[in-house]
């Protein structure tokens, strides 16, 4: 990742913060309303709050406010990433944002193909999950941080379709959205890569060991 990170606070409790301990010191803080309980029980001092305060958010004293109206376009989280963007902000992580509401969690995820398009190098992170947008390109799974990582298609068909350094690799294949084959594969001593010649694709690497 680059060398201004933001971190965007959903409002998703977590039970375990620790997996945001990598990056603790390299982030700028952001959040989208009440993501700012969750920033705080994480142990992060927040920069900008983002919010219609409809989630019990209260800016901290210090950030920047940006408020919003309750009747809006658009989510607060969408809102958050938003602000990073327009200022210049080119690696996002996004947490506390899984779970709970599934229109939200899936307007979430929607999110990552939103930074694709814009330039952004974005993922989702939980204590279980890193979630990432692949379209038309390939990808390194790192070995170790993670048990599982999948491919998960969001066109109707993913052409040319390789997988290397993996438990389970194929070469040139063709995977139908809603088929499960690539669900569950496995990094073996060695970085694998996923390579996807055409279509869109959410990688998700689950498990998570450190």
């Amino acid at each position: 990742m680059g060398t201004e990170i933001a971190l965007i606070f959903g409002s998703r409790a977590c039970a375990d913060w620790s997996f945001l301990d990598p990056i603790r010191n390299r982030v700028r803080v952001i959040c989208a309303d009440g993501g700012t309980r969750c920033a705080a029980a994480a142990g992060f001092s927040v920069h900008a709050y983002i919010g219609d305060s409809d989630s019990g958010g209260i800016p901290p004293e210090g950030a920047e406010r940006v408020l919003l109206p309750a009747e809006k376009d658009l989510t607060d989280l969408q809102a958050a990433y938003e602000y990073a963007r327009d200022r210049g902000i080119r690696c996002m992580i996004f947490t506390a944002c899984t779970g709970g509401r599934q229109d939200h969690h899936i307007a979430n995820l929607q999110l990552l193909e939103q930074a694709w398009r814009d330039g952004v190098d974005a993922a989702i992170w939980d204590e279980d999950n890193e979630i990432r947008y692949l379209q038309d390109g390939t990808v390194e799974i790192p070995h170790g941080q993670f048990r599982y990582f999948s491919l998960l298609p969001l066109d109707r068909t993913l052409s040319g379709v390789t997988i290397r350094g993996a438990k389970y690799n194929v070469e040139n294949f063709s995977v139908l959205r809603g088929d499960t084959r690539t669900v569950s594969n496995e990094t073996v001593g060695q970085p694998a890569t996923v390579t996807v010649t055409q279509g869109a694709a959410w990688i998700i690497r689950a498990g998570r060991l450190a």
